[in-house]
């Protein structure tokens, strides 16, 4: 769900009971990190990381790890874990795992391919454990030897690997005399991961402590992660501005003030780029004048150019979004992939210009005709549309009006609407709107969000495909691009895609949002930042890179 960013602030004014002041301590020896991977009312003690609603947060990288961590700020790269390597055979319809020499599970057993493949097995056999939807994609699975894993695929899908790898294997010996593995709450907590021993456990506060028998070990600095019960921003405020809290992320109001302020030499945040937020125009809407407009690139270009980012980034996000004025959308997060002859030649569109779009819209025919003070199109239909944005999404309301006055202010007849959520989604995914701002989420490559947003097999089955873009070129480098495994051959595809996109402008892209992530180094130092930039920093779950950030972290020494 989307937060608001004034919604939170004023929740952050509210009086709240802070983390008890032991929370801080470096207790028995023992290095304690104190983190928030999660706000909720109450910890339920559920284990089992197959589960997709009451699980804990730090179950899945901490007390089971997966065979790969792929980083996505360093363009995918692999980091590998309880793999040590992966190869695809020649067809590439086949990936070869090896797992590492030596690996055994918390209680000492051995960890071996038949671990890999039982879990694998688990999930087909009872499909709603299977969370990351792989099995219909898949022939079969078979362990060669103790070390090394196949994994059959139905066809060639180099984007698979990034959700394979996501599927955490369990120990045969404890799950094979599971009854309802779906209902189990796997209170023997026997992992691979760096923390596995459940040291202490309330509905308030629960600490995860050392794996004695991590194949790592010499990297693992921190003996445990102590997690407090905090239900919402304005609890997670006090405990961080009292210096409670090692490793969280939440929206902070005036950060600056409230945070940083409250310690300069301890208290830091980072947030990198998210999501890509864009404003979709509905290229199949049925009214003449609109459709006519949203399928001229000149039209969409000359949005693009009324759009002052800046001002939605420090007006309307309080700084903390990231400006996208990438011509093809991909965003900093994923400029490794960059094409720079994409910003030589169409980077022009992106720039706050409004005489610019003016002249664009002059030169193509656009004119106000009848003396109202908007355009009409070449052909002389109306233009007047509204753009859709959730009630309440205060940070994308106050884009939306910034939009409006940047639409108006070349002559363009726009104005805002405020549905409520569940209405503004049914609405995209209908195509029953007219324009909207909208959001996509990401992989580890731009491909997952640019396929998710752009390819015409999405059209009605998802809300990130809102603008109803169809256009069997970019389809089929899209598809072309999880065809090879070919690490060059996929970096020239993706060349080809931006430049599609850039030359067709299907959405207008404004900034991507921020990951959220705050750290205090008055106990532990080794935190990713702007200056240490290794991988995405955030601690909660679903971004498999806080195992890296976990074990690239140092007590501090008293």
């Amino acid at each position: 769900m989307h937060t608001s960013f004034i919604k939170s602030a004023l929740l952050a004014s509210a009086l709240v009971l802070p983390v008890a002041a032991g929370a801080m301590a470096q207790e028995d020896g023992r290095a304690i990190l104190t983190a928030v991977p999660q706000q909720l009312t109450a910890w339920v003690e559920n284990y089992n990381p197959y589960n997709a609603t009451t699980v804990l947060p730090t179950i899945l990288d901490f007390m089971y790890e997966p065979l790969v961590v792929f980083n996505a700020l360093q363009g995918g790269e692999p980091e590998y874990r309880l793999a040590e390597s992966f190869e695809y055979s020649n067809d590439q319809l086949s990936i070869t795992f090896v797992l590492r020499e030596g690996l055994v599970w918390s209680d000492g057993e051995p960890l071996t391919a038949e671990d890999v493949v039982f879990s694998f097995e688990l999930m087909r056999e009872h499909p709603a454990l299977d969370l990351r939807a792989v099995w219909p994609k898949l022939q079969g699975i078979e362990a060669i030897d103790d070390r090394t894993v196949r994994i059959d695929l139905t066809e060639v899908d180099a984007g698979l690997i990034y959700q394979l790898v996501q599927v955490y294997p369990v120990p045969k010996h404890i799950w094979e005399g599971v009854e309802d593995p779906v209902t189990y709450t796997n209170p023997t907590t026997v992992g691979s991961g760096p923390l596995t021993e459940i040291d202490r456990f309330t509905p308030q506060e629960y600490i995860q402590c050392r794996n004695p028998n991590y194949w790592d070990a010499d990297s693992l600095h921190v003996d445990c992660m102590r997690l407090p019960q905090l239900a919402n921003n304005d609890q997670v405020l006090s405990a961080a501005a009292n210096g409670e809290l090692d490793w969280f992320g939440s929206f902070l109001p005036d950060i600056e003030r409230t945070y940083v302020g409250t310690d300069p030499d301890n208290h830091g945040y980072w947030f990198p780029a998210g999501s890509p937020v864009f404003f979709s125009l509905n290229m199949q809407i049925e009214e003449p004048g609109l459709n006519e407009a949203f399928n001229d690139v000149v039209f969409r270009r000359a949005f693009s150019m009324a759009m002052d980012r800046e001002a939605m980034v420090d007006i309307a996000g309080y700084g903390y979004p990231t400006v996208n004025d990438y011509p093809s959308g991909l965003g900093r997060a994923y400029h490794s992939w960059n094409n720079p002859e994409v910003e030589a030649e169409y980077g022009q569109y992106t720039e706050f210009d409004i005489e610019g779009a003016r002249t664009l819209l002059e030169e193509a025919g656009y004119a106000d005709t009848n003396g109202n003070g908007y355009l009409e199109t070449p052909s002389g239909e109306p233009i007047r549309f509204s753009i859709i944005v959730p009630n309440g999404w205060t940070d994308w309301v106050n884009t939306v009006q910034l939009a409006v006055e940047g639409l108006n202010e070349i002559g363009i007849d726009a104005s805002m609407q405020t549905p409520e959520s569940p209405a503004w989604t049914d609405q995209l995914m209908a195509g029953d709107y007219q324009a909207a701002i909208n959001s996509v989420t990401t992989g580890v490559t731009p491909h997952y969000f640019l396929d998710q947003s752009l390819h015409s097999r999405h059209i009605g089955q998802s809300r990130f495909q809102s603008a109803r873009y169809a256009n069997p070129e970019l389809d089929a480098a899209l598809d072309a691009f999880n065809a090879t495994t070919d690490a060059d051959e996929q970096a020239e595809i993706m060349n080809e895609i931006q430049m599609i996109i850039a030359a067709d402008m299907p959405l207008i892209n404004v900034f991507n949002n921020p990951l959220w992530y705050q750290y205090n180094t008055s106990r532990f130092t080794g935190f990713f930042n702007a200056d240490n930039p290794h991988a995405r920093p955030v601690v909660y779950s679903g971004v498999p890179e806080r195992l890296l950030h976990l074990l690239a972290l140092r007590p501090v020494e008293n």
